[in-house]
């Protein structure tokens, strides 16, 4: 049976319906690994062993991949980093554990930035993913071995984590539904942490329903988390049932479509505007003026919280030993990081350094954390308003493997539209919205998605409107050429 062109849902269905086996699914997707993954080389660790299960479980033993981030149990775990290169956890981590309790099938661990720094997944200490859309291109990071194997159609979904961006925008260019959830929704616990008040572990999948299906799974309370709610939210049926926008509010940032944004993503997003109008919802303009100081907020807090979750990896409690002789100890705490960690974690630790130094404190970080009250405040008014706000998740289409390798300024911005909502800890997500050409001298068409945040907590409205637009629109049904059966 050829399962490629079915979402998640439809696959459990069919499980539990009798008509195919959990393991015809499993060998399905393990077959297409084997086939088409030396082209986009998606995956670190391919696991080819499959547990029998009853079909009456959650998710039948429906098969997922899992970005190299969270830890399971006796599966090698390296977050993409020479410094975790042999790492192989006794543990689960708990989002891990609540997909295993729903029967959940892994299919392994798949490509990311290292420790999820960088915005391309060219920062991988194993290798270079590439964009099924375009196999020159990258497919965005962190979590860009995620969307690339969702794409290919290498797994009917994935797990991600969204710092600020890592989900929404490798979704958008690899052409899946990427969805962050509400920061607190979801236990961190036992996920390789990068930044701690941003990290929001979730999904890649081909539908907005698939998304909310492994929500259901994934979200709730965990006594060793102190962040995560108390309670499970759970999704009403009645919004798959919902057609239009009738009543819904949607505000369109002027911030959001100034300079950087290239002519061809404008164009798709605007349609894409009119569609929510076709539709029946009010869309009205409304400014987020704090949206400008976003970057520069995200990397100062963002590196000061990553480099005091780094410092454990120092080859004594943690990650890659070198085989430098020292003389001191501090000699051998250099020697490993140097060798284990890449030019970005070298970069990040160094600007913490920076802002959390004597003298530079109250200049920096607590500046830093003073304006991202202000953006909090910003999105609270703009909710006070509209139900819901829809802007592009990137400025421009994907670029060339290695294109902007070099200028790291250059890739900070291209993360302007993802990082004030992150920084707000709202829930987004980014939906098929059309395809765009590039800008060099391919022309190639390439896909551009648009993003719709609603207010904390909001997800049950978040699904229900990007639904009622991914059904209207039918977008998602169009897949990258070159990864037919």
């Amino acid at each position: 049976m050829n399962f490629k062109d079915l979402s998640l849902e439809e696959i459990i269905l069919k499980i539990k319906s009798w008509e195919t086996t959990n393991k015809e699914v499993f060998d399905y997707f393990q077959t297409r690994i084997e086939k088409y993954d030396d082209t986009i080389q998606s995956y670190n660790y391919i696991n080819t062993d499959w547990l029998k299960s009853d079909n009456d479980s959650i998710l039948a033993w429906a098969p997922i991949a899992v970005k190299d981030i969270f830890c399971e149990k006796w599966i090698p775990t390296t977050c993409s980093s020479n410094m975790l290169k042999d790492f192989v956890p006794p543990y689960d981590a708990t989002v891990i554990k609540n997909l295993n309790e729903a029967w959940m099938s892994s299919l392994g661990k798949v490509n990311m930035d290292e420790f999820a720094m960088w915005s391309t997944t060219e920062s991988s200490a194993t290798k270079k993913t590439f964009n099924p859309w375009g196999t020159n291109r990258i497919p965005w990071g962190s979590s860009g071995g995620s969307a690339a194997c969702v794409a290919a159609w290498l797994a009917p979904a994935a797990l991600g984590t969204d710092t600020g961006w890592s989900i929404r925008q490798p979704a958008s260019v690899c052409g899946v539904v990427g969805f962050k959830p509400s920061y607190w929704r979801n236990s961190r616990f036992w996920a390789m942490a990068m930044a701690s008040s941003l990290d929001c572990p979730w999904t890649l999948t081909k539908t907005v329903k698939d998304s909310a299906i492994l929500y259901e799974v994934m979200n709730g309370h965990d006594e060793k988390e102190n962040t995560s709610l108390p309670g499970k939210d759970i999704i009403d049926s009645k919004i798959w049932s919902s057609k239009d926008l009738k009543w819904m509010k949607i505000g369109v940032p002027k911030e959001y479509f100034e300079e950087g944004l290239d002519d061809g993503v404008r164009q798709v997003i605007n349609k894409a505007i009119e569609k929510m109008k076709d539709l029946w919802a009010e869309v009205k303009e409304i400014s987020l003026p704090m949206t400008k100081y976003a970057i520069a907020t995200y990397y100062i807090v963002m590196p000061a919280e990553l480099s005091t979750n780094l410092s454990r990896y120092d080859g004594i409690r943690y990650g890659h030993v070198s085989d430098k002789a020292y003389e001191w100890i501090e000699s051998a705490l250099i020697n490993s990081r140097s060798e284990g960690f890449w030019d970005e974690a070298k970069r990040r630790i160094m600007l913490w350094s920076y802002v959390l130094s004597a003298g530079y404190y109250d200049a920096y970080y607590k500046k830093a954390t003073q304006v991202r009250t202000l953006i909090m405040e910003d999105f609270d008014k703009a909710f006070s308003e509209v139900d819901a706000i829809i802007s592009p998740v990137s400025p421009s289409v994907a670029w060339k493997i290695w294109e902007k390798i070099d200028d790291p300024v250059k890739m900070y911005l291209s993360d302007a539209y993802t990082i004030p909502a992150s920084l707000a800890w709202l829930p987004g997500i980014s939906v098929p919205a059309w395809f765009a050409e590039s800008e060099d001298a391919e022309k190639e068409k390439l896909p551009v998605w648009i993003q719709i945040l609603t207010a904390n907590l909001q997800e049950e409205k978040l699904f229900e409107i990007a639904h009622v637009y991914e059904q209207a629109t039918g977008f998602w049904k169009i897949n990258p050429k070159g990864f037919e059966d």
